[in-house]
């Protein structure tokens, strides 16, 4: 079925070396036989595939000289045909451009119809899509890799695998309700008993990767925590490499939560420097306080600073907060001080920068653990659901396998042979489908 012509600028807008602007559809040649004068004087209905043609670009009340090239259906980005005009970057060229297209006839195109077309076409799955979004959005070098891991379809093809399998054990239970004088009913439920185990366990496997996968994608939180004077807010700038707290020897200098982060092995790290816990004494300090709790309970590992220089009652009422949550036990000050305590996990010293290194290194351990940044990994939260709610329906399935009538057995199988296909996009509802492409820009 033919699609309507729709364009938008594919480029950020803003002054550049080039603005890109991409007419996807049934039949946009014909735009750009009425705004595009080659130099070769070849008419674009001539032009050939994948070859760029320079030339003049008659846009809205100027004219600009760039590229134009052509992709022929279904080889190109949408599956459909497409052209793109490269002109000089600018805010008015590129905006001026797309006015003539928009002028002609054709559609402005929604929030990521392109990539949605290149879904429906069949140019790439569900959740490859959201590994393009996922690296356009990513701020880490590690968020990159994990969108990359999806959008070269390593995901799909793993649940495509599995789905095939179930696929397999259901036409043998079909075969078996179909044909039961053939007396094969007992062998084919051992073999859907392996099977079912063996898709179980590949699906275990991805589930247990989700949640350092997460932190992959989203950055890690990480509190700073401790009595006021144990040096957080020096330890934060360390960690920074950058004065980003103000320091001061006066107790309780820092009312609010102050906030850095840093790149460990391809890992964003939030730190959150928070203010010291304690009995205040007024009101600000208090919501401080507050605040500080919050942000802690809220953080995927809290840094619990100690101070070389001794511990008193604060150190313990801190330490009743943080106990039930992952943490690090810190001796800072050691350059002042010898302090020990059992507790310790590394003795630093924030101003000389003794041991950073290692708590940098014990923050990520603990945090994202040995998850291997160029294997595979969960890191989608609408994937880790489909997943869980296949695993069940699977292993409810494999619980009754040898004592359930046969017709009742595929019905799990089924169902979790279509929560598989959510994340695939066989199955996917269009509710899923429109809130994922709607995350993405007008243009791609």
């Amino acid at each position: 079925m033919k699609n309507d012509n729709i364009a938008a600028i594919s480029t950020a807008l803003s002054a550049a070396g080039v603005a890109v602007i991409r007419i996807s559809g049934d039949d946009p040649l014909k735009i750009a036989e009425k705004m595009f004068k080659p130099v070769s004087k070849t008419p674009a209905r001539a032009f050939e595939p994948n070859k760029m043609y320079a030339g003049e670009i008659v846009a809205d009340g100027f004219s600009d000289f760039g590229m134009c090239v052509y992709f022929k259906a279904p080889k190109s980005f949408t599956g459909e045909d497409t052209v793109e005009f490269h002109s000089h970057g600018g805010v008015a060229i590129a905006q001026g451009i797309l006015r003539k297209i928009l002028s002609l006839g054709v559609r402005l195109a929604q929030n990521g119809e392109f990539t949605k077309r290149a879904f429906l076409n069949g140019k790439l799955s569900l959740a490859s899509a959201e590994g393009l979004i996922d690296m356009i959005n990513s701020s880490s070098i590690g968020g990159v890799k994990a969108g990359y891991s999806l959008y070269r379809e390593r995901l799909t093809a793993k649940v495509c695998a599995m789905q095939e399998k179930l696929t397999a054990a259901l036409s043998q239970i079909d075969a078996d309700m179909d044909f039961p004088e053939e007396g094969l009913e007992e062998t084919s439920r051992e073999q859907t008993a392996e099977t079912l185990k063996e898709v179980i366990s590949e699906i275990q496997a991805l589930l247990s990767s989700f949640k350092s996968g997460a932190r992959v994608m989203s950055g890690v939180k990480v509190a700073i925590c401790g009595k006021p004077n144990v040096g957080k807010s020096s330890l934060l700038n360390a960690l920074l490499s950058y004065d980003k707290a103000i320091v001061s020897e006066t107790a309780g200098t820092t009312r609010d939560v102050v906030e850095g982060s840093i790149d460990v092995d391809g890992v964003r790290f939030n730190l959150f420097d928070t203010a010291g816990i304690r009995d205040a004494e007024s009101d600000i300090e208090n919501m401080g306080v507050r605040l500080s709790e919050k942000t802690v309970k809220a953080s995927d590992l809290v840094v619990f600073v100690l101070s070389a220089l001794g511990a008193d009652e604060t150190d313990e009422k801190v330490y009743a907060l943080i106990k039930d949550l992952p943490h690090i036990t810190v001796i800072n000050k050691t350059d002042c001080g010898d302090y020990k305590d059992d507790r310790a996990d590394l003795y630093i010293s924030a101003k000389t920068g003794r041991n950073l290194d290692a708590l940098r290194k014990e923050i990520y351990d603990r945090t994202i653990g040995k998850v291997d940044l160029n294997g595979d990994f969960l890191c989608e939260e609408r994937h880790y659901a489909a997943l869980k709610n296949a695993a069940d329906k699977l292993s409810a399935a494999l619980d009754a396998v040898f004592n359930t009538p046969l017709d009742i057995l595929s019905v799990d199988v089924l169902a979790g042979w279509q929560y598989l296909g959510e994340i695939s996009g066989k199955t996917a509802s269009e509710d899923i489908i429109d809130d994922i492409f709607s995350r993405f820009c007008v243009g791609k």
